[in-house]
């Protein structure tokens, strides 16, 4: 029997085309983004060392949204995205507004990753236009989102394969390093690498309590894009059985890829020097420390993929959400992104999601908005907070409800750790004030909030949540 006619076809004529493959790498390549390789001295430069509290403290709180999600998944692996849950167990009022304004904050991290993926490949060619680069790039992987789920899952498969390759590369070469007492020249701080350097003079505010706090919503934007796993779930062959492996080894991935890179990169070479030169990566300075000369060009080959990975994400997420927007409304309009084509795919949901980031182009041509894009991609990266805690309200409500699955992929310590990554996503919005830079788009997204969540209320008579009983 053909490959083809093993695959399940769901009742809405998408295809469980992804492969247990697929959604392991998947999983691994939306637990890590471009802000590692590029992001981390950054990082570093906030708090020092004690930046590896900041991932493991964002790392569990990850985790445990994850085990939330793949709880409500695994309770009903139909459904195309998490945010329907929110629809389903809050109310339509909240879930019109999470839609919406997740799939808005979809489309400008599209935009936003084509204008990378333009940066990096002048790296390279930096006569080229980049407005033929971004649109060049942009109808490849809207055919590839097109053409066939399981397509889609192939190039997400090998995007992340690279990522995986040069960090574990990173991490073997540090260690090699290390072992043998490698002492850095000036350049990386005359440290002879050990792993007592981590820890030598460890202190937890070294640059004050305020850059502490203020690494936080770096970090939890640098792990922005991991419940994208959860939206593969429909799609996916066997979910029951693929789900949860992938979600419980997200906290696995989390101490291997950033605290086990974090923690090389510190023993390798004093913090205080990458902290002198935040936009430079510790990658490259770790593989140049080890006489890799071509490590700049490298790096950049692995955060194009990873830009481009992130691009693709974002079309299939988009699509996915437009979709189940379409299906969700009474529109006239709305209704022709509501129907799946002979591929299996919510294709004209994809195309108009690919137009929109294809403004990307015409914003980067115009000096006089381009602040503009970068404050709104702000806004809308702001209100993924807010639907990720919305999401987790819906999962308390889904405890409440008719539908609970005594024997399903359970959150762990349920009664504790769901008012506590409530509590933890709070007090992420708060760590936005901390710095100037964020304060501004924190009190926009607050506004957008208040405005549009109204709107939303109102426009449902009716938002009450269903199939509630007693809390189980």
């Amino acid at each position: 029997m053909s490959e083809k006619s093993n695959i399940t076809v769901n009742q809405d004529g998408t295809v469980r085309g992804l492969s247990k493959r697929h959604v392991q790498m998947i999983a691994v390549g939306g637990t890590i983004g471009t802000g590692l390789f590029l992001g981390a001295g950054n990082s570093i430069s906030k708090t020092g060392p004690s930046i590896l509290v900041v991932y493991a403290v964002l790392g569990f709180f990850f985790f445990m949204m994850m085990r939330g999600i793949g709880e409500l998944l695994y309770a009903d692996p139909s459904q195309h995205t998490f945010v329907s849950f929110i629809t389903k167990y809050v109310g339509n009022g909240a879930g019109y507004f999470a839609g919406w304004s997740y799939w808005i904050g979809l489309v400008f991290v599209g935009m936003a990753e084509l204008t990378a993926v333009s940066t990096y490949v002048k790296f390279w060619f930096p006569n080229w236009p980049t407005w033929i680069i971004q649109v060049g790039f942009l109808i490849i992987l809207t055919l590839v989102n097109l053409i066939a789920v399981k397509l889609f899952g192939e190039a997400e498969y090998w995007f992340a394969m690279i990522k995986i390759v040069a960090i574990i590369a990173m991490i073997v070469t540090g260690l090699i390093l290390i072992f043998t007492g490698f002492k850095a020249p000036e350049s990386g701080g005359n440290t002879i690498a050990s792993f007592g350097n981590v820890f030598k003079n460890f202190e937890l505010f070294p640059n004050g309590a305020n850059m502490f706090f203020a690494a936080f919503p770096m970090v939890f934007f640098a792990f922005q894009g991991m419940e994208f796993i959860g939206i593969t779930t429909a799609e996916t062959e066997n979910p029951r059985k693929v789900l949860p492996k992938a979600i419980n080894t997200i906290i696995l991935r989390i101490l291997l890829f950033y605290l086990g890179a974090m923690m090389i990169i510190m023993s390798i070479i004093n913090w205080h020097v990458i902290a002198q030169h935040p936009e430079e990566s510790p990658f490259v300075m770790v593989f140049q420390l080890a006489g890799f000369k071509a490590a700049a060009f490298v790096i950049n080959f692995v955060v194009l993929t990873s830009a481009a990975s992130a691009l693709n994400s974002s079309l299939y997420s988009a699509g996915r959400h437009f979709y189940q927007l379409a299906t969700e409304s009474n529109s006239h309009f709305m209704s022709q992104f509501s129907h799946i084509s002979k591929n299996g795919v919510p294709a004209s949901a994809i195309m108009l999601s690919s137009f929109l980031i294809l403004l990307s182009p015409i914003i980067n041509a115009l000096p006089q908005i381009q602040s503009a894009f970068g404050f709104i991609t702000s806004v809308s990266s702001n209100m993924y907070i807010i639907v990720y805690a919305l999401t987790i309200w819906a999962h308390r409500k889904y405890r409440e409800s008719l539908d609970y699955l005594p024997n399903g992929f359970k959150m762990p310590g349920y009664k504790l750790m769901n008012p506590l990554t409530l509590l933890f996503f709070f007090g992420i919005y708060v760590s936005l004030f901390f710095q100037s830079d964020s304060r501004a788009s924190a009190i926009a997204a607050i506004i957008f909030t208040i405005i549009f969540g109204y709107i939303s209320y109102k426009k449902f008579s009716n938002p009450q949540p269903q199939n509630l009983t007693v809390e189980k």
